[in-house]
């Protein structure tokens, strides 16, 4: 997925300090080494002096005769690595180091082809990069090492509590999320779909929008979390206070590939939200950049609390996935974990 602007220019910003900071340490390097070994100074003049007069022979300014310029420098070469081992230096203390080798800290490699010129491709270390980058802004980087579908676990569902809205099970329920998940993470270069993630407290609509994320943020596509108290006070500050800071980040949530809005319905709200969330939904659907919320509310009240233009946006454009059961934070604290329910169906 190709990054954004300001993402590629961040990371070759990077690698811009990264080959300034290296070629000061060789800088630093020269200068002790030939302070302790005067003659590698003399080297170092030498075949600078030999590429210049090679040059001025070859334009006719030199009536010196020829000589091989790669033999010469090769013998002062060797003389410069006996030097440096003599004195306990590594035989590359002198050159330029990098990071990354395959790419000299460029971010780009050569391939090369068989039926013609190779071509210039991003470096593995330019890929990690991106996706580092993309962990940071996401706002979620720490929490999706344990909150991820290799973590999820089905055992906190119990196919004996059944939703009475809807017939399913809470194991039922459960399985339909992550299958249609997983169909939003597939398709998602190709259909633009959203995502409704709701139900009770404590039934895991969260954990499942962190991977979700995971999945995509591998993937390097631009994922921005917030809950939805942060998204409306970075909305409102952009609205009202006009700073650069929020202005920036404000423009990410219309531009990011997959914005998270977590927890809505929690904020406190009033028609300057409600407004707002109308106008990030429908910019993205029309811009045609996926949304997962994640809310407590039931549809009846998510009507009732946002405008009926709002819950109209959301039902044609969303994908609704429930979560029934009970809460797994309870079950983890009073129950000790895994499939309590199993033993003690009745007290959840």
């Amino acid at each position: 997925m190709p990054l954004k602007n300001f993402q590629y220019d961040a990371l070759m910003r990077n690698y811009n300090q990264k080959q300034f900071l290296h070629k000061h340490e060789q800088d630093e390097r020269i200068q002790k080494a030939e302070a302790e070994i005067p003659r590698l100074s003399e080297i170092r003049q030498e075949i600078a002096s030999l590429g210049l007069q090679k040059a001025r022979f070859m334009l006719g300014a030199s009536k010196d005769g020829d000589f091989n310029l790669s033999e010469k420098i090769q013998l002062l070469a060797r003389e410069r690595i006996r030097l440096l081992r003599e004195h306990g230096y590594p035989e590359d203390y002198l050159e330029l180091h990098y990071d990354c080798p395959l790419c000299k800290d460029t971010g780009f490699i050569l391939t090369e082809e068989e039926d013609g010129p190779g071509k210039v491709e991003k470096c593995s270390c330019f890929r990690k990069a991106a996706v580092d980058l993309l962990y940071t802004q996401s706002n979620i980087r720490d929490i999706l090492n344990t909150e991820n579908f290799q973590h999820f676990s089905f055992d906190f569902y119990s196919p004996a509590f059944t939703d009475d809205s809807s017939g399913m099970t809470s194991l039922e329920s459960a399985k339909k999320a992550v299958e249609k998940s997983w169909d939003f993470i597939q398709s998602f270069d190709n259909t633009k779909d959203n995502l409704l993630i709701y139900g009770d407290t404590g039934v895991g609509k969260t954990y499942l929008t962190h991977c979700i994320a995971k999945e995509l943020l591998d993937r390097s596509y631009f994922v921005l979390y917030f809950t939805a108290f942060d998204l409306f006070d970075l909305l409102s500050r952009n609205t009202f206070q006009k700073d650069t800071e929020s202005e920036d980040m404000a423009s990410f949530v219309f531009e990011c590939d997959l914005l998270i809005i977590d927890d809505l319905g929690t904020e406190l709200t009033n028609s300057f939200i409600s407004s707002q969330l109308f106008c990030c939904i429908n910019e993205r659907i029309l811009n045609k950049k996926a949304t997962i919320i994640s809310t407590n509310l039931t549809m009846e009240d998510f009507l009732n609390t946002y405008s009926e233009r709002t819950f109209s946006r959301v039902t044609s454009n969303y994908t609704m996935l429930k979560l029934v059961g009970n809460d797994i934070r309870i079950q983890k604290k009073l129950l000790g974990g895994k499939e309590k329910w199993h033993q003690h169906p009745q007290t959840l």
